[in-house]
């Protein structure tokens, strides 16, 4: 008997959906303006990358950022939000692994603009990305990390 209940239980797990199993990974929301395709592709970079994400297209996108604590002039493409972290625009996964593992003690980071050759853009990169944390009392963003 307890053998049949152990091939079940192991069909069963083997049955279920596949968004079932990814729910154990990290989930992360991205607000997108809607007519922006980049901001697509690096949904798709990060689920690559082992995240579940959800998009939702909206007009308020600068509202979103401020209301996260991000500067205006620091803005990225997109707004993200993974683990209570802002992750403003098109920022390589190894930095927001490194966010998500050391915890630090700001809102987030952000990647400014939309740098060709970032994650999800198209073109070459020329340069190193500057990546900014954003604090949560309002103080000049610093750097985080280069990529």
């Amino acid at each position: 008997m307890q053998r049949r209940t152990f091939l079940l239980a192991s069909s069963a797990i083997l049955l279920l959906p596949f968004p079932a199993l990814a729910a154990s990974g990290k989930h992360a929301v991205l607000y997108k303006n809607p007519q922006c395709s980049c901001c697509e592709g690096y949904a798709d970079y990060m689920r690559q990358n082992g995240f579940e994400v959800d998009v939702k297209p909206t007009n308020d996108l600068a509202e979103i950022s401020r209301k996260a604590g991000v500067p205006e002039g620091f803005e990225g493409c997109h707004t993200m939000f993974i683990d209570g972290y802002v992750i403003d625009g098109h920022v390589p996964v190894d930095v927001v692994e490194k966010l998500l593992a050391e915890k630090p003690a700001i809102a987030g980071i952000t990647l400014p603009g939309m740098p060709m050759g970032s994650p999800g853009m198209a073109g070459t990169k020329t340069e190193n990305f500057i990546i900014y944390a954003v604090t949560k009392d309002g103080k000049a963003p610093t750097i985080y990390a280069a990529a």
